[in-house]
């Protein structure tokens, strides 16, 4: 049996992923009132029983104007913390860590489900006014978002700082900041969207300023055993925007700050973006700011394959793969991933020889996966 990288652990403070297959947050729009319910819990739950070392819940609005549609979850009051908790422990018991990604929208909120079209909703079909750094619409034809004061800009990070509390309360193993994909955090980033002539707006101290603040506070009253994540785009995809060397200086500060990882996606901003997909079309970026800013990256985009997401690991390109789509289409991905790359378990360690079934789920091969799938590792069992 062979010893792959993406089956050996990773340590990030004092927690230690059994290995670095990780999921990221993929937006589910099934929540009421911003409550997890038991699509949360079968979709969560479903995919943490099948080897994954992480998985980050999708973006968790920590004020209701800063949902991306009327169905996102939120942490923004106390009763979304149990139905969260209830998610937490069974994940945790299937062996993953978990983790939630902090969001709010800021112009890009108050949308229609994808499946439902996506359009923005105005107040009068359920929606709500949108807020931004400056009063310029996502594209063309929307309606513009109303710029944010600096009063309420301290509303902001206050509303980040609770929604952390309650993510400790629900129990999560981390917190995810989502500076990315055209989000509010994000939306400050880009000279496309700020416009601001204040200390929020103009040069890159300024721009970077509100993030920077968030990241302040949230590690103030998030424990100092616990990692935090930033998510970021490295790059706009457009002439004039938020760029990759200002993504790789950031990364610098942010580490300073305490961030313990990177997860380095793109685009998102602006409607016109000239994004250019293929195979691990964002590696390149989580190797820059890893290589740049000596910081622990994730790398994100169309990873599918096992020996893709090994040559990554193994070339220092990044220290954990995410794969969203692919764990979509396929959740067993991390046993056939095991399978192909001749490991013994999903957590690194070497079996003791027994490939019984029933010896699997503690010591033996495959050990990590949940006891009721370990027949997928065989190709013929009773």
């Amino acid at each position: 049996m062979n010893s792959p990288k993406l089956f050996s652990p990773l340590q990030l403070r004092e927690l230690k992923l059994r290995n670095r297959i990780a999921m990221p947050p993929m937006c589910q729009y099934s929540a009421i009132d911003g409550m997890a319910g038991d699509w949360h819990l079968v979709h969560y739950g479903s995919r943490a029983a099948q080897g994954l070392g992480l998985m980050i819940v999708e973006a968790t609005a920590i004020e209701p104007r800063g949902r991306i549609s009327p169905h996102d979850l939120g942490l923004w009051k106390d009763e979304q913390i149990e139905p969260l908790r209830k998610v937490v422990a069974f994940v945790k018991a299937q062996g993953p860590a978990i983790g939630v990604q902090l969001a709010h929208a800021g112009r890009k909120a108050s949308g229609a489900r994808p499946w439902e079209g996506g359009a923005q909703l105005s107040p009068s079909q359920g929606g709500w006014e949108c807020v931004a750094p400056s009063a310029i619409p996502f594209k063309e034809g929307e309606l513009s978002p109303r710029a944010l004061s600096k009063a309420e800009l301290g509303d902001i990070v206050g509303a980040f700082v609770a929604a952390a509390r309650r993510a400790l309360s629900a129990g999560f193993d981390l917190v995810e900041i989502h500076a990315a994909h055209g989000y509010l955090l994000h939306q400050f980033l880009s000279p496309l969207s700020n416009r601001r002539d204040d200390e929020y707006g103009g040069s890159f101290a300024n721009r970077s300023r509100l993030l920077l603040e968030v990241v302040e506070a949230i590690r103030k009253v998030w424990p100092a055993d616990k990692p935090l994540f930033v998510r970021l785009s490295a790059t706009d995809w457009a002439a004039g925007g938020w760029d990759v060397p200002e993504c790789v200086a950031l990364s610098g500060i942010l580490k300073e700050r305490g961030v313990d990882l990177i997860d380095a996606s793109s685009a998102g901003l602006i409607a016109t973006q000239k994004v250019i997909v293929g195979p691990g079309y964002q590696v390149p970026f989580a190797q820059a700011i890893r290589a740049g800013a000596g910081l622990p990256t994730a790398a994100v985009g169309l990873i599918t394959e096992a020996a893709q997401a090994e040559a990554i690991l193994e070339e220092g390109k990044a220290d954990l793969v995410l794969l969203g789509r692919e764990l979509l289409r396929n959740p067993g991905w991390p046993a056939q991933a095991l399978r192909e790359l001749g490991a013994e378990s999903f957590d690194g360690r070497p079996s003791e020889g027994d490939t019984s079934l029933r010896s699997a789920a503690s010591t033996g091969y495959g050990r990590g996966l949940a006891p009721q799938y370990l027949r997928s590792l065989r190709e013929m069992s009773r």
